[in-house]
């Protein structure tokens, strides 16, 4: 075997190998539920690689926990219910992969368990009629008009019992959590901010839930983790917060997401997916 370095393009044409190598799917099968194959997962991690060239720089080992974390959870990395992030680390030289889980990722882990029946979040605008009163939020969206400006984000979960819950965050609050993150910069909080501020909620709501080891452990695999802080004192709190008032409307004017956000109405009807399209490695400082 030459000892020569390998070129970029040889290095390319060996991670894409490996992935389809018997090898690869085998410790796959290890870690994989029931409802993924294998082969389906090597398929969707080539996809990835595909919509991601630059994924294709980051080193071997940074990719393939990334992708084994991802199998263990039972989620694919589909730019979807996961991203994979290429993100340069310039102290040590190498561009490493990173791995973000989605909050659509993490609601499918917490229905997995059967006593969730319910669990979204939804953003709230100027527009919108919201109220949040005694722990209880009622929102009406009127698709026929413009909805202004982002304002709130919310969570929502429903117990097999019937019990509901619900988690609000203002847009300033998200804002604290992004500059936290590792990949505040790149990726899907650059792309997909709603979707990330939704994802915010979700991460919030499940500290005051009992969910399953799966979603707990998403929590701690998920490379876009956080120190979670105290934001706000709730029991503080004598009257419900007003997500409209002028403050909140003013951050909100920072915060909203890129002009070349896509975000489709009604959310039911299709998702806003960031599938890697443009993706730049990050830069620590």
């Amino acid at each position: 075997m030459s000892n020569e370095l390998a070129t970029p393009t040889q290095a390319v044409k060996d991670i894409r190998s490996f992935l389809q190598t018997d090898s690869f799917k085998s410790q796959l099968a290890l870690a994989l539920p029931a409802h993924l194959t294998p082969d389906r997962f090597a398929r969707v991690a080539l996809t990835a690689l595909t919509r991601t060239p630059k994924l294709m720089e980051c080193t071997r080992e940074s990719l393939l926990r990334c992708l084994m974390d991802c199998s263990s959870l039972g989620l694919e990395p589909n730019g979807r219910d996961a991203h994979l992030i290429p993100y340069e680390n310039r102290r040590l030289g190498i561009v490493e992969c990173t791995l973000i889980v989605d909050w659509k990722g993490l609601v499918s882990l917490a229905r997995r368990s059967g006593d969730v029946v319910i669990f979204h979040a939804q953003m709230v605008h100027e527009h919108d009629v919201f109220s949040w009163k005694n722990g209880r939020v009622e929102h009406e969206i009127d698709w026929r008009t413009d909805r202004g400006k982002a304002q709130v984000v919310y969570s929502h979960v429903q117990f097999k019992d019937g019990s509901e819950d619900w988690e609000v965050l203002t847009v300033k609050e998200v804002d604290a959590v992004r500059s936290r993150s590792k990949s505040k910069d790149l990726g899907p909080w650059v792309t997909d901010y709603n979707e990330m501020a939704k994802k915010t909620a979700v991460r919030r709501h499940s500290k005051r839930l009992t969910l399953s080891p799966e979603f707990q452990a998403a929590l701690e695999k998920d490379d876009d983790r956080y120190e979670e802080r105290v934001v706000r004192d709730r029991s503080a709190r004598s009257e419900p917060l007003n997500p409209f008032a002028g403050a909140i409307a003013d951050s909100a004017a920072q915060l909203a997401p890129p002009e070349n956000y896509d975000q489709r109405a009604p959310e039911d009807g299709a998702d806003n997916e960031w599938d890697g399209d443009g993706a730049e490695g990050g830069r620590d400082a």
